[in-house]
């Protein structure tokens, strides 16, 4: 069996990779007229994309919005992607909404209140790329199934399954690993699961799909498994990488 083509692997949608972005984030940063602001486990977001901050009512943004000329307060909400296995260069991806809080009511049993935010622009920062997500894009991009699931499953196969992320780089095209030093996975999607190489001073990412793409959460042990095989019946040596 040959390796990994160079040709490039299908993988998600710029609007389907915020939709998982703001799915599995826990944190995010609201700046608005000078003030800045980190929450960690303020938002939620429905089925249709539409994110509501949940915040105290006697707050600041609270504040703000109620006493806006208008109803409403221009903000921009940023959320970080980070890798959370232990690579070079963690960020893998930024995404920024750009739009107006507006007052969404009274949550009830709490001592606060609900901001919706009414977007405008979307931007995903990836490495030197930005790209501007529209906004029906977005709103029809449903998260990747494996979002929620994603950093739990990679230090599961970092952690204690050290010898299957060794054994999948034999799907990796030889010129690829020539002085590579460490190799750990990145990323995971409905799509595949990226592995990074890092050699000195540089790294390059690189996609095994998974064949057929999975449709939810528990197909991903079959495809690791139909991935493994593959790479038992590929000739080429495991990567033995550099001390």
């Amino acid at each position: 069996m040959s390796g990994v083509p160079d040709a490039r692997p299908p993988e998600p949608t710029e609007a389907e990779r915020v939709r998982s972005v703001l799915s599995a984030a826990r944190s995010l940063t609201v700046v608005s007229h000078g003030y800045r602001c980190d929450l960690v486990g303020a938002h939620r977001l429905d089925e249709r994309g539409r994110l509501t901050l949940r915040l105290p009512a006697d707050g600041h943004l609270a504040a703000a919005v109620a006493h806006a000329p208008h109803g409403d307060l221009a903000a921009m909400l940023q959320f970080t992607d980070v890798a959370p296995t232990a690579v070079r260069d963690r960020v893998r991806a930024r995404v920024t909404l750009s739009g107006w809080l507006t007052g969404g009511g009274a949550e009830p049993g709490t001592n606060g209140v609900a901001l919706r935010l009414d977007p405008v622009r979307v931007t995903l920062h990836t490495g030197g790329d930005v790209v501007f997500v529209g906004l029906d894009e977005l709103v029809l991009a449903e998260p990747d199934p494996l979002a929620d699931h994603e950093a739990g499953l990679l230090l599961h196969l970092t952690d204690d399954h050290p010898d299957a992320v060794a054994r999948l780089t034999r799907l990796v095209e030889p010129h690829h690993l020539h002085g590579v030093r460490h190799v750990a996975p990145v990323a995971l999607d409905r799509y595949g699961i990226t592995l990074r190489l890092e050699h000195t001073g540089a790294h390059h990412d690189v996609r095994l799909p998974f064949t057929p793409a999975l449709r939810e959460a528990t197909e991903f042990g079959d495809r690791v498994q139909g991935l493994l095989a593959a790479a038992r019946a590929c000739p080429r040596r495991r990567l033995r990488t550099r001390p």
